[in-house]
């Protein structure tokens, strides 16, 4: 089980950052995703999501709030089946613009750009979005603040 930091970037707007992906050898098929990826050696969850973040999108300068969300989930990604353990941590930051410089070579194969977003076009989107539940989630989290303890979601296999 791959365990994996992920970050719910607001900006002063409350827009969320999200990366739009693709498998390498599909690329018509596409979906939206937070910044983020798994853990190397030793370092924690929340170290692992700020070099993630700075990684992906060139953004340092953020505060990481507490863990929102943990789910689980299975995928088909570049040739192989990865199953992941999840936690999505709160972060805010002034800086929107972004630089994607730090990519890693599989990141450059299967991330075709960055947007913000605000939680009404996320509502409105038909396009796909992990975890799926996203918008709903973003809306709750703008309306009601950080969740006293991170709420679990359901596990999704694909």
């Amino acid at each position: 089980m791959r365990q994996v930091s992920r970050i719910v970037l607001l900006d002063p707007d409350d827009r969320i950052l999200l990366l739009h992906g693709f498998e390498p050898g599909r690329p018509t098929e596409t979906w939206w995703f937070t910044p983020g990826g798994g853990l190397e050696g030793a370092e924690s969850r929340e170290e692992a999501a700020r070099r993630e973040l700075a990684e992906e999108t060139g953004i340092t300068d953020v505060v990481l709030g507490p863990v929102l969300w943990k789910r689980r989930c299975a995928f088909p990604f570049d040739g192989r089946r990865w199953e992941q353990d999840e936690w999505y941590y709160l972060g805010r930051t002034e800086r929107t613009a972004t630089h994607t410089g730090g990519q890693t070579d599989l990141e450059r194969r299967s991330v075709s750009g960055l947007r913000w977003w605000t939680s009404e076009e996320l509502s409105a989107s038909h396009e796909t979005v992990y975890p799926t539940r996203l918008a709903e989630l973003l809306r709750t989290l703008l309306d009601d603040g950080p969740p006293d303890a991170p709420v679990l979601l359901e596990t999704e296999r694909v």
